[in-house]
């Protein structure tokens, strides 16, 4: 490309830049670079045109300030997993308890909180143990005008917080609160029931996709909605779980359609405001581990589906997995990226998934840009369930996460470790990915938590290059008969991870990888390991990786940045090579996705560090913000 060319480019690039920022309420001062949604953007690239911190001087950060919580005690609290947003020089945050503090994000010194239960006590359960990955930031765009914080709690409340002073919208909902639970079409009590993941905004509509239960036993519905951001109506809601007469009912067989739970947005919502467009990836029905009693392909469980952002009106869909019975969950939004094809950029949507692919599709028409095929998969499964015959499989990109479990691929750590293994493996059903569930045990791989979880992928604009974290680690389902006379066939034993004698688990290393993979090629650019085991580098045991939840984000500065490690190190790898030019070792792990934003022309990178949830190390309370020295 001519220098000519790429300063076009360059330019053309700041100029969307700059318009962008004007139209979600950010700074245009050129000091200033805001963080604006938990995906960065509203199409959640998760992508930086900073460069201050780059490839040559990451290796000297050091730590701005931290921010503590106070919600650990006794050394046990629960796991953070917010993306900070950052707008004109504040940040906001939530906490393992999901209070909302404001902060000068230049000092870290906190500007005012908001906790939800001032505002009256939980109106339900907790979804999914009332975790909370962000919030939403709006703005009416007019010179002192309205900025709002929207935040939207597990046990099913949406919350209009003036962004100025933590103070309630009264004007919003019922007196600042909206109850989620309200305009549903069928009454769901106390049942799990409200969003985790960070809502979206489009336009001025504030959009939620919701956490609820899985089964076996009744769950609330996963419908996509839309509410107004200054009074709380709802302006549209999407169906899931399509009744008769709608597009995709004819995949229920009989009439299991109804009161159907699961189907749900739980990893949130993307949205591309060029095209009035919003994006969801979609989990699986309830129940997760059995579907006898929803015979067919299940629309729209475990697809990426697009909506008219003002109606709700589905555009298109595709399903990624038919008739879910390992808890395949559409893990995540899908990125609105583009992708340069017969030399001209074309917009896509990139949709990575807990089976270990990456779709790419059209985003008008949704049509695969690289060719899916249906390929056989197994279908023996327990009495009453009639597995789905095929699964669509990308033909490119390649899997970025292992596809078959057996004897041949089991641990290599040590002899006894493999040993042990072998044994337990022997009594399990083995062999490919989507292999049924079963009554003796079936070796699920990926496993529960992905290949991909909520943790996404990043994309670069300026390359085309998309960046995921991916775990390869098997579980084991085993289901169980119920009870006569229960209102359910099955239910299962547990969600049980397949490890060794030491807890490692029992598949072979890589455990944990980040992976860089050419959109516009569908090839591989190059994969590393992430994460490590100190104790067995020791033994002599090479690098193997860990599971990992937290994802990446990636900078014009040539940087991939992420934590997420059972080791609890926070590391930035070069974007180009794979690899790790710093690492910085946290105080709790960062089971998170970083944000990074300049104030006064400083850049910073910022993590929650809270440890505690899935991977079970130490509690944490900090949120840890980063800066050149001298800055």
């Amino acid at each position: 490309m001519s220098r000519k060319c790429s300063y076009l480019r360059w330019l053309s690039s700041c100029l969307l830049g700059f318009v962008s920022s004007i139209a979600n309420g950010q700074s245009t001062d050129p000091a200033n670079t805001d963080w604006i949604s938990v995906g960065g953007d509203r199409g959640c690239q998760r992508y930086s045109p900073l460069k201050q911190i780059n490839q040559t001087n990451v290796q000297t950060l050091e730590v701005a300030w931290r921010f503590h919580t106070g919600e650990v005690k006794n050394g046990v609290g629960r796991t953070i997993e917010c993306t900070p947003l950052i707008v004109n020089g504040v940040m906001y945050i939530t906490t393992a308890e999901r209070i909302v503090h404001a902060l000068d994000a230049k000092s870290g010194t906190k500007l005012w909180s908001f906790d939800p239960l001032s505002a009256g006590p939980h109106a339900g359960p907790l979804a999914s143990g009332g975790v909370n990955r962000g919030l939403a930031y709006w703005s009416d765009n007019k010179q002192n005008g309205l900025r709002r914080i929207l935040h939207g709690t597990s046990d099913g409340r949406l919350f209009s917080i003036d962004a100025s002073t933590g103070s309630l919208d009264a004007s919003f909902g019922s007196m600042g609160v909206k109850d989620l639970r309200e305009d549903l079409e069928i009454p769901i009590g106390k049942l799990p029931y409200g969003p985790t993941s960070a809502p979206a905004i489009f336009e001025d509509l504030v959009i939620l996709g919701f956490s609820n239960g899985e089964g076996p036993g009744i769950a609330a519905p996963g419908d996509v909605r839309a509410f107004d951001v200054r009074t709380g109506a709802q302006r549209w809601s999407f169906r899931t779980v399509p009744r008769p007469g709608e597009y995709g009912n004819e995949t229920w067989g009989g009439e299991s359609w109804k009161n159907r739970g699961g189907a749900n947005a739980w990893g949130g919502v993307s949205v591309s405001e060029e095209h009035g467009m919003v994006f969801c990836g979609l989990g699986s029905a309830a129940f997760d581990f059995f579907g006898g009693d929803r015979p067919g392909e299940n629309l729209f469980a475990n697809c990426t589906v697009a909506l008219d952002g003002r109606t709700g009106k589905r555009r298109w869909h595709f399903q990624t997995l038919h008739h879910d019975l390992w808890d395949h969950d559409t893990p995540v939004y899908p990125n609105v990226v583009s992708i340069r094809k017969n030399g001209q950029l074309k917009p896509a949507i990139a949709q990575v998934t807990k089976t270990g692919f990456v779709f790419l599709f059209d985003i008008e028409d949704g049509k695969p840009i690289f060719e899916v095929k249906e390929q056989p998969v197994p279908t023996q499964g327990v009495a009453g369930e009639t597995p789905w015959p095929t699964q669509p499989i990308p033909v490119l990109p390649a899997p970025f996460s292992v596809q078959h479990f057996d004897e041949n691929n089991i641990t290599n750590i040590a002899e006894e470790n493999r040993a042990f293994v072998l044994e337990k493996m022997l009594k399990l059903r083995r062999g490919p990915a989507f292999n049924p569930p079963t009554l003796e045990g079936t070796v699920v791989i990926p496993g529960f938590h992905g290949g991909a979880n909520w943790s996404g992928a990043s994309f670069d604009p300026e390359t085309g290059i998309l960046y995921v974290n991916s775990t390869n680690h098997a579980n084991i389902l085993t289901l169980k008969p119920t009870e006569a006379g229960s209102k359910h066939a099955y239910d299962h034993q547990g969600y049980i991870q397949f490890v060794d004698q030491e807890g490692y688990p029992a598949i072979a290393p890589p455990w944990g990888q980040l992976h860089a993979i050419d959109l516009n090629t569908g090839k591989y650019v190059w994969q590393s390991l992430l994460g490590e085991y100190p104790e067995l580098q020791k033994r002599g045991v090479p690098q193997t990786g860990t599971e990992n939840f937290g994802g990446t984000i990636v900078t014009a500065g040539g940087l991939v940045f992420i934590g997420g490690t059972k080791d609890e190190k926070f590391r930035a790898f070069d974007k180009s090579t794979g690899k790790v030019l710093w690492e910085f070792q946290l105080n709790a792990g960062g089971y998170a996705t970083p944000s990074t934003y300049s104030v006064g022309g400083v850049q910073y990178v910022v993590i929650a560090a809270g440890g505690a949830g899935k991977l079970a190390t130490k509690a944490g309370d900090e949120f840890v913000a980063f800066r050149l020295p001298g800055k």
